[in-house]
């Protein structure tokens, strides 16, 4: 089930770093070049800090509507929002719980056709990681679960439970890069015929064999990583994101995307190069790049000062581009 919220007061700043410390916040607002009376959208509300930074740069007359399908994050922002109660100081600021696949259609649903800036922080927000129950961490034991929305019904239980070898091999291969994608899969698959899977903790027991000792924890975080992208679709949730933000953009336009692995890279940039979520482009009769979409500036990574006070920047980059 989706909902809306609709709110117009402005954040709690402590109370909202404490849930999540946003990465590059300077960067992407600078890079947004956000116009006081402008609509835009932030398709990773998480932790609220970026869509915050936005309103803070609005007038009465912007709109900001902010994405997030996670319960937590809407009622962290829904609650820190009340306690200022600070009516249209900062324009209408509208939180949609849903999946930013379906950003066109609420888009269409509050009659905005045109956007001056979209934001996508595409980072898992520091908030699932520490808590534990949602299993998206190692660090724990907990129900392997992993749901962005915990309305969905498959979680990483069930897709380590039921899938085949085969496929196993291929969320680890395709989502975690991971070189023992194939002797992962057929470790699971031996285990789980007399041992059910369905905690972070048995899954690293029967995993970390696996893994080389020297490497241990970036491979295990990979085999998580491939599990969640799997259970969220996150994959071709980001393509249709992509392809929808950039039917909105008015020209000039910014679409501001920050990715954490190469794999949402490689998609956001082939994307802003050529119109595609692959590594093909968009060509007229005479060959020529027909792209919406103009690269802005160089890929930004963190500063040295962001890293020291952000470790989870670690692995940020930062794309802008602009519509044509």
């Amino acid at each position: 089930m989706m909902f809306v919220l609709c709110i117009c007061c402005t954040f709690a700043h402590m109370e909202q770093e404490e849930y999540h410390v946003p990465v590059m916040l300077n960067d992407c607002i600078d890079a947004l070049a956000v116009k006081p009376n402008g609509v835009y959208v932030d398709v990773t509300l998480g932790g609220g800090g970026h869509s915050a930074a936005i309103r803070q740069q609005l007038g009465p007359e912007g709109r900001l509507f902010s994405f997030d399908q996670d319960a937590d994050a809407i009622a962290h922002n829904a609650a820190v929002a009340e306690k200022e109660q600070k009516l249209r100081q900062r324009g209408e600021w509208t939180l949609v719980r849903s999946n930013f696949r379906y950003l066109k259609n609420w888009m269409r649903y509050y009659g905005v056709e045109q956007v001056d800036g979209i934001l996508a922080d595409l980072g898992v927000s520091s908030h699932h990681f520490d808590e534990s129950q949602r299993g998206f961490s190692f660090r724990f034991d907990a129900p392997l679960d992993m749901r962005m929305n915990q309305q969905a019904r498959r979680t990483a239980a069930d897709i380590v439970q039921d899938s085949t070898e085969q496929q196993l091999t291929d969320i680890f291969r395709l989502y975690g890069e991971l070189k023992q994608a194939r002797k992962l899969a057929a470790a699971i698959v031996k285990e789980r015929q007399h041992t059910a899977i369905t905690t972070t903790g048995v899954l690293a027991q029967v995993v970390a064999p696996i893994l080389g000792a020297d490497r241990e924890r970036k491979d295990m975080a990979k085999v998580f990583q491939a599990l969640r992208i799997e259970v969220n679709g996150e994959m071709a949730a980001l393509q249709t994101m992509l392809q929808q933000a950039t039917d909105l953009l008015r020209p000039g336009g910014r679409l501001v995307v920050m990715s954490y692995h190469s794999l949402e890279d490689r998609i956001v940039k082939n994307h802003i190069r050529g119109g595609e979520s692959s590594d093909m482009v968009r060509t007229d009769i005479y060959g020529h790049l027909t792209t919406p979409l103009k690269a802005v500036g160089k890929t930004l990574t963190p500063s040295a000062e962001e890293l020291a006070s952000n470790p989870r920047s670690r692995s940020a980059k930062l794309r802008v581009a602009e519509k044509q």
